[in-house]
């Protein structure tokens, strides 16, 4: 039976090793190039579609990697179509890409997309770049947005880019003067070395440029921002040259010029032609390489959740701004009208989601401030008759701060005047309508109390000669007549003239 038991265990024995020696032979060629058969037969597909940059699209990317590792995909296809946005939430997601354990493919689409600014950064970073017909890639001007320091100074920063791009055209047209004149006589060639050392230093490097800018939060901005780019090319094997020129010129090139500046690795018109065209791929991450095989393989749609998706419409400048004017509304109404409730809490809350835009936001505080100022103008005006001299401070200061309020040089971080027109005018109209309502109330006639006697008709309840009592505005009253000097028999009609303490004086009505 020993003997039995033995030769058993032995061979479980023998089949543990193979399994482990079958196991690291696995490994071994997943690290050389196999493809991971254990990889499920799907990639998951994101959509910026038109997104700016912010900290929710970094969250939506963040996870949308987390589960494509999680479930190990094939890959993750974020299609992209971005104007730009947030330096801080564009270099999160750049590392999320770039220390992935899934390949990341970017794909600007659909046509008429473009990836510019913090676009241009999370094409880079990508293991593969593709576009679609008809998008443009570039502009990744390093501007400061949002939370950073040397707020306000984007005229300037782009003054600084101009005179740094005059200054290398006028060192090429030297460059180009010399070698015509090279040929000359002895004499010209002696005053071109006499000049060289003058002009030379402006052309010994790119970065000596912007470090003569006024501003050192400038040059650190633009010299980190160009390293990082080239960081990124590089680490892909993509033109760091054009890279570095998207930063410091802005250049901007389509499809095909990007493909054949080596900037993206294909051209595809939708994204069936993308997978099918990235099967087969090799991809490097970390120490492994991957081989892609999507060729036919189920695609995966993880959409914004809906706490995502709020949140990304409220970092919007425009819809930050609507909703500050009606937290504005709100308070401004339960200040006028108190105990409301309703308004003032709506107001509060529109208040709060507006300032957790802001945060993100290049906000001007003087022009948050002349909002705020126009606010105290209208509650003065309903308080105090001015006859809308308070009220129209407080309009021209609202159309002023919401001019400033952001403070940007994209169009796309600025709140447009298509929304702040017709706030302001909707604004200055309710106010109209309430200076209106507030002065007919002031010259109607009083109704109540000792005013609202005067003139009023009634019926003397006995003689007056000269006092007596009178039924008027449906109380008896002590009446004297005008002057005491009238006879009214009583059942005669009278007119109030006057009131004096609990008497009202009188006169027969003619």
């Amino acid at each position: 039976m020993i003997k039995g038991i033995i030769p058993f265990i032995l061979s479980i024995f023998w089949l543990w090793q193979s399994g482990s020696v079958g196991a690291t032979n696995l490994s071994i060629q997943n690290k050389t190039g196999q493809s991971f058969s254990s990889l499920n037969r799907y990639v998951y597909l994101i959509k910026l579609d038109d997104k700016i940059i912010n900290p929710i699209t970094y969250e939506y990317v963040h996870k949308a990697i987390q589960q494509a590792e999680k479930e190990q995909a094939q890959c993750l296809v974020i299609e992209l179509d971005t104007p730009g946005g947030l330096l801080n939430s564009t270099r999160s997601i750049v590392k999320d890409i770039m220390n992935a354990q899934v390949p990341v493919v970017v794909y600007i689409s659909p046509q008429g997309a473009r990836a510019g600014s913090a676009g241009v950064f999370i094409t880079l970073a990508s293991h593969i770049a593709a576009m679609a017909p008809s998008t443009n890639i570039g502009a990744a001007h390093p501007v400061n947005i949002g939370g950073e320091e040397d707020k306000g100074s984007w005229k300037e920063f782009f003054r600084e880019l101009s005179r740094y791009r005059q200054k290398e055209r006028e060192g090429k047209e030297e460059e180009k003067e010399a070698k015509k004149g090279e040929g000359e006589g002895k004499k010209e060639e002696k005053s071109e070395k006499v000049k060289e050392p003058k002009k030379q230093p402006k052309e010994e490097t790119e970065e000596e440029a912007p470090q003569k800018s006024t501003s050192p939060m400038q040059d650190k901005i633009i010299n980190d921002t160009v390293a990082w780019v080239r960081a990124l090319a590089a680490a892909r094997g993509r033109n760091q040259d054009w890279a570095e020129a998207a930063v410091i010129k802005s250049v901007s090139v389509p499809e095909k010029e990007a493909l054949e500046k080596n900037v993206i690795d294909l051209i595809a018109s939708d994204i069936s032609e993308l997978l099918e065209k990235i099967d087969g791929r090799t991809v490097a991450i970390m120490d492994r390489t991957f081989i892609l095989k999507t060729k036919d393989v189920e695609i995966r749609h993880i959409p914004m959740s809906a706490r995502q998706r709020i949140l990304d419409a409220i970092i919007n400048p425009n819809i930050a701004y609507i909703l500050m004017i009606l937290g504005f509304y709100g308070l401004l109404f339960e200040i006028t009208h108190p105990g409301a409730g309703f308004p003032g809490i709506a107001g509060a809350i529109c208040i709060i989601l507006a300032f957790y835009a802001f945060q993100s936001l290049p906000v001007n505080y003087a022009g948050l401030a002349l909002i705020g100022l126009s606010l105290a103008l209208f509650v003065a005006e309903v308080k105090v008759q001015s006859f809308g001299l308070l009220a129209l401070g407080g309009i021209i200061s609202m159309l002023l701060g919401s001019l400033m309020l952001i403070d940007s040089p994209l169009a796309f971080m600025r709140v447009s005047l298509g929304v702040i027109i017709p706030i302001v005018l909707s604004t200055a109209t309710i106010i109209i309508f309430l200076i209106s309502a507030v002065l007919r109330v002031h010259m109607r006639k009083s109704v109540t109390g000792q005013e609202g006697l005067l003139g009023e008709i009634g019926v003397a309840e006995t003689d007056i000669m000269p006092e007596g009592k009178v039924f008027v505005h449906g109380e008896i009253w002590n009446a004297i007549t005008n002057k005491g000097v009238d006879v009214i028999g009583k059942g005669e009609r009278v007119k109030v003239i006057a009131v004096e303490g609990l008497k009202v004086i009188i006169e027969k009505l003619k």
